[in-house]
């Protein structure tokens, strides 16, 4: 391996949402961070050094990008996915949560419904709530570990509640599912018959395990909006720079009419640089971390296996999100919560954040260094497994 993920790095004192903030959450100081979905690893190093020439030069003027920027962005998709588009269908915006709340202030007027299929990633819920619009939801169905579609309450909540806008999350955060082509199909045909338009947030797309393939949605529903970022890919969410796919010209317009009600202009100079840089660098660093954190994916399991059977463990099809199933134990969301707290000392997602679906789990993020998930799992298990460690 020529890239290093193994190496710890000590990222407290940096002003780390996900390390020096945890009086300010609420939480007890001395937490070990396994909650919010950024990698403990640093970027890859050809963009570090494309950033440090702009650095060196010294000027941080308005900054804009040429064709070079949306030809590595458009091989990228076109590559992996057989998505295809032209510059004209890309609207940069500083984070794909931005771009969903431009979304739903675009093609939907107050109190519209919003429809989303929850447990789901919380800010899904914030930008329809603060935007004056109505929730609804669409529950997965969890049997037997596994989360599937109720395409019969999918479609009777649209028509009961006239939804003008579907969210989807596609791999989905935070239960891991990589959605197959016959469901988005199915989830396309839907919403066509009844005139709804679709934002697809695909920040994860680049993070599917197995023998699970990503769909672009647009490539069902040439009208959606997709959603995608080089952040979660490369851990560039701080340079804060998305690349939105709007092909359709009069939605395209529309979300742009809301970009200029934010008085937002340029995407910082930073963010772009490193974008096209991990677009056009990045392809030998991301399969060796896709490799690394397969692996951290094993160790997990192996560990739950002998020492946590327990916990479930919902299997990941994509994102390096994994989602804990603590229903076994007969506790309250309150009291797992302090027990994985105050016991295993951890700083985890609550699964109610995500809805009340997600009551008995616990959300970890694993992109981090293999002897920093061993610590938080032998933490687990000496709370919930009689002292057992590897």
């Amino acid at each position: 391996m020529s890239y290093d993920f193994d190496t710890v790095i000590d990222r407290h004192g940096t002003n780390s949402l996900k390390w020096d903030f945890a009086v300010e959450r609420k939480k007890p100081e001395g937490l070990l961070s396994m909650w919010v979905a950024d990698m403990d690893f640093q970027a890859l190093p050809e963009a570090l050094e494309d950033m440090a020439k702009v650095i060196s030069h010294g000027i941080f003027g308005y900054t804009e990008v040429k064709q070079d920027y949306y030809d590595v962005v458009k091989r990228w998709f076109d590559a992996r996915f057989g998505f295809s588009f032209e510059r004209q269908d890309v609207v940069k915006t500083p984070g794909v949560v931005f771009a969903l709340a431009l979304s739903v202030r675009a093609f939907t007027k107050a109190g519209d419904s919003v429809l989303i299929q929850t447990p789901v990633y919380y800010p899904f819920y914030e930008v329809i709530r603060d935007n004056g619009r109505k929730i609804v939801t669409s529950p997965l169905v969890y049997s037997n570990g596994v989360y599937t579609i109720n395409f019969a309450d999918f479609e009777q909540k649209i028509v009961d509640n006239n939804v003008k806008l579907f969210i989807l999350c596609s791999p989905h955060n935070p239960v891991g599912r990589v959605w197959t082509y016959d469901e988005l199909s199915r989830i396309s045909e839907i919403c066509k018959a009844h005139g709804v338009t679709v934002v697809s947030d695909e920040i994860h797309c680049d993070f599917v395990w197995g023998e699970n393939r990503h769909t672009c949605f647009a490539l069902l529903d040439k009208d959606a909006i997709v959603a995608t970022a080089p952040s979660k890919t490369f851990n560039l969410a701080g340079l804060q720079v998305s690349n939105i796919i709007v092909k359709n010209p009069e939605r395209r317009l529309k979300i742009k009419a809301e970009i200029d009600k934010t008085g937002y202009s340029q995407v910082g100079t930073l963010g772009l640089v490193a974008c096209q840089s991990a677009y056009a660098k990045g392809e030998a660093w991301l399969d060796e971390l896709k490799a690394y954190i397969e692996g951290n994916i094993s160790f997990i399991k192996d560990f739950r296996a002998k020492n946590l059977p327990k916990i479930t463990l919902v299997e990941p099809q994509g994102t390096y999100l994994l989602w804990l199933d603590f229903s076994a134990y007969g506790l309250s969301q309150s009291e797992l919560d302090t027990r994985v707290i105050s016991g295993a000392n951890l700083w985890l997602d609550s699964g109610t954040m995500f809805g009340v679906e997600g009551t008995n789990f616990q959300r970890v993020n694993i992109a981090c260094p293999r002897s920093v998930l061993a610590d938080a799992l032998n933490r687990l298990a000496h709370e919930f497994a009689d002292n057992k460690k590897i």
